[in-house]
C-alpha cells in the first residue's frame, strides 16, 4: 500500500515513543572545578586537625571562662562498677553512654583509651596537638585565600547574580522546591542545568554565613585577636562562646556536605562527577517536535547557547 493510500485513508495516527536522547554540555568552568577540589581538600583537613585541637580539652563553654562543671557540652569517660573505662557524652544535665566512639575509643593497640572524639577521625596523628594546629592553621588559609578567589571570580564573571542569587521567581517558587526535594524529584533536560531556590539559599549560606563565621570565630578565639576584635568577641558573649560558635559551624559544614553527597547519588554519580572534574555534564535533551500540520509555519527558534553553568 502507497503512502498516498494511508493518508487518503480514515486510519487514525497513532503515537510514537520516543527514547529522549542525551546531549553533552559544558557546564563547570575550569576555574570553578579548581577552586571546588581545593575546598574539599582544606575543608577536610581542616576538619580532622580541628578535632585534635579539640581533643586537648574537649568541653565548650558559653562566656569568657571555663570553669569547671559550667560547660554545654563535655566528652569524658569513667569507670563502670567492673573498673572499665567508659564513654560519656554530657550535654548541658544530660549524660548519655558513647563508649567506643565519644570519650573512650579503641587505640593503636587495641585498649580502650580515654579520647574525645576517636583517633581515625584526628590528624596528623592520634594525639599531637602541636602539629594539629600547624595544619589546622594552614589549610585555614588556605580555604581562606580560596574563598576569596571564588567570591572575586563568582562577582566578576556575574556567576553570583547570574546563578546564585534568588530571583523573584525562584522565591514564588519555594514550596515546590521544598515539596519537590521532599518526594526526592529532580529537575531533567535543560532545568537540570540551573540552580534551584534551595540550592542558591544553601550555597549562599554556606559561602557567607558558615565561611566567614567560621573565619571570624577562628580568629575571635586567638588572644593575639582581642585588641583588634574585641567587639565582636564582646557581641558573641566572649572566647570560649566564639570557640562554641566555631564548633557549631564546624559540624554544620559536615551536614551540608553530607546532604550534597546524598544529592549527587540520588541524580547521578557519574555524571556529577564527570561534570565537576572535566566540566562536561550530559542532560536528557528535547526530543524533537513533530512536523507541523499543514499550513502552519514549523518552529525555528533553537535551543539557547550552551555556556558554562559557573
Amino acid at each position: 500500500m502507497s503512502s498516498e493510500s494511508l493518508d487518503a485513508g480514515a486510519m487514525p495516527s497513532t503515537p510514537v515513543d520516543v527514547k529522549p536522547s542525551r546531549r553533552i554540555v559544558y557546564r563547570h568552568a575550569l576555574p570553578i572545578r579548581i577552586m571546588h577540589w581545593i575546598n574539599v581538600v582544606a575543608l577536610t583537613l581542616m576538619f580532622l586537625s580541628g578535632l585534635q585541637i579539640f581533643n586537648a580539652h574537649p568541653r565548650l563553654y558559653w562566656g569568657n571562662r571555663s570553669d569547671e562543671g559550667t560547660a554545654i557540652l563535655a566528652l569524658g569517660a569513667r569507670q563502670d562498677a567492673a573498673g572499665n573505662l567508659q564513654g560519656v557524652t554530657r550535654i548541658g544535665k544530660h549524660e548519655f553512654n558513647t563508649t567506643g566512639v565519644l570519650g573512650v575509643s579503641n587505640g593503636e593497640d587495641g585498649s580502650a583509651q580515654m579520647r574525645g572524639f576517636p583517633s581515625w577521625l584526628t590528624v596528623p596523628g592520634p594525639q599531637w596537638l602541636a602539629m594539629g594546629r600547624r595544619w589546622h592553621f594552614f589549610f585555614a588559609w588556605v580555604f581562606v585565600l580560596n574563598g576569596l578567589c571564588f567570591v572575586g571570580y563568582a562577582a566578576a564573571t556575574r556567576h553570583l547574580q547570574r546563578d546564585l542569587w534568588p530571583t523573584g521567581a525562584d522565591w514564588r517558587g519555594i514550596g515546590r522546591s521544598v515539596v519537590d526535594h521532599l518526594r526526592f524529584k529532580h529537575p531533567h533536560g535543560e532545568e537540570a542545568l540551573r540552580y534551584n531556590i534551595l540550592q542558591r539559599l544553601a550555597y549562599l549560606t554556606v559561602i557567607f554565613v558558615f565561611g566567614v563565621g567560621i573565619v571570624l570565630m577562628g580568629l575571635a578565639m586567638s588572644p593575639r585577636m582581642d585588641a583588634v576584635l574585641s567587639p565582636l568577641v564582646e557581641a558573641v558573649g566572649g572566647r570560649q562562646s566564639a570557640r562554641t560558635i566555631h564548633f557549631i559551624i564546624a559540624w554544620g559544614f559536615v551536614a551540608f556536605v553530607l546532604i550534597h553527597l546524598f544529592e549527587v547519588l540520588i541524580t547521578g554519580v557519574f555524571n556529577q562527577l564527570r561534570g565537576m572534574i572535566t566540566g562536561y555534564y550530559a542532560i536528557d535533551a528535547t526530543p524533537a517536535a513533530p512536523p507541523p500540520p499543514d499550513g502552519e509555519a514549523p518552529d525555528t527558534s533553537g535551543p539557547s547557547e550552551d555556556r558554562p553553568h559557573d
